[in-house]
């Protein structure tokens, strides 16, 4: 019985001894991750609290879905028939097996290209709104720059490898950000399971979701796989508790799965979102001409650590006072809200101008008008 307690005693000891020699993950300091490049952003204000080679140009293979479901929502013919051409019944690679001339609808290619990555779908989707893979290409590049893509560039709608198909992880993640804004994306993006209806060539299909993480990681929002030789493993996935929602994209990463949930578990435990600006009237050291006239549309929300916190301080950037105030049309935009992390701009809002409003003459001067109007033919009261 002695004997047996010392033993515990001694493996408690060098217990001790090697965690202390070999220390883990320090409370606070992000997981470290296997992906060649990544990124993990605030979905709201779009904040990266991780972030690793998020800028380098790399091939991103079937994750360039996400730009093509995208377009295809956004057109409005999401029940509109397309008409599956040889050419994409024939694509290469991953398929949800189209045959040619089958008639299906676009909202089901859809699902079909986000849930199993068909290639086919893809390009059925890319023919019917681009009316060619390069004419489709084009509209994916235009939505890119209007989004701000500044590292990214397409030649089909599906990630099939090309020299000059790529995009870094923070691109993709901005493109997620705006993606997540839409309804029927965020639906599509989070589906498991779902049902084809019959078509002119096929009878009823069943699509599951490649995503893992819907099933292995309970906060999982949504998500879209790739994998390429030469691209490697990428993913883009999503993740909300509460309302703190988060995008996690990692670029030829063989440990996925693992380092999406390492990310979202670590920024859950270490982040709270915090209320950092609220929406109204802006109080603060203003010059007599913006003098309780400057507000802010809407409030601004920030993931913050503790520490943080106690940090964060905002600072006030005002235009020049226009010379002819009164021909400004309100809200007019005045400045803007900086957030700022020590000497480090985290987040900014637009500030708006609203001029004062002109003082009431009365009812007096309602009627009187209208009696001298009615006397001297005008149509109403003087202004």
């Amino acid at each position: 019985m002695r004997l047996s307690l010392k033993k515990t005693i001694c493996v408690f000891l060098c217990l001790i001894l090697f965690f202390s020699l070999f220390p883990g993950q320090a409370r606070g300091e992000a997981p470290g991750v296997s992906a060649e490049a990544a990124v993990l952003m605030d979905q709201t204000s779009g904040r990266l609290l991780f972030e690793k080679n998020s800028r380098e140009k790399l091939p991103i293979a079937s994750i360039t879905k996400v730009m093509t479901a995208i377009l295809a929502i956004e057109s409005g013919k999401m029940n509109d028939r397309i008409t599956v051409s040889r050419k994409a019944a024939s694509t290469e690679g991953s398929s949800i097996y189209l045959k040619p001339g089958e008639k299906m609808k676009l909202k089901d290619l859809v699902y079909g290209m986000m849930l199993r990555s068909g290639n086919d779908a893809s390009l059925a989707i890319a023919e019917a709104l681009g009316e060619s893979e390069a004419g489709f290409s084009f509209l994916m590049n235009e939505k890119a720059q209007e989004l701000g893509m500044a590292d990214t560039h397409f030649m089909n709608p599906n990630g099939l490898h090309h020299p000059d198909h790529y995009s870094t992880a923070y691109d993709m993640a901005v493109l997620t950000k705006y993606c997540m804004g839409n309804p029927l994306f965020r639906k599509i993006f989070q589906t498991k399971i779902y049902r084809a209806p019959e078509t002119n060539k096929e009878g009823i299909r069943v699509w599951r979701n490649k995503n893992k993480l819907l099933t292995l990681f309970r906060e999982a929002t949504g998500g879209k796989t790739g994998f390429t030789k030469m691209a490697g493993r990428t993913l883009i996935s999503t993740a909300e508790k509460g309302r703190f929602g988060l995008i996690a994209v990692t670029l030829n990463d063989g440990d996925d799965w693992k380092d999406h949930i390492g990310l979202y578990d670590w920024a859950f435990s270490e982040y709270q979102r915090v209320k950092v600006v609220q929406k109204g009237k802006i109080r603060g050291p203003l010059n007599a001409f913006y003098k309780d006239r400057v507000f802010i549309s809407r409030p601004l929300f920030l993931p913050l650590s503790k520490d943080e916190q106690r940090r964060v301080t905002k600072k006030i950037v005002l235009m020049r006072p226009p010379k002819h105030a009164e021909r400004w049309v309100p809200p007019s935009p005045a400045g803007r809200l900086k957030i700022m992390l020590d000497r480090e701009e985290i987040a900014s809002l637009p500030l708006y101008y609203r001029p004062p409003k002109k003082k009431d003459k009365g009812l007096w001067h309602v009627f009187y008008g209208y009696f001298a109007a009615i006397v001297s033919g005008r149509e109403g009261p003087p202004s």
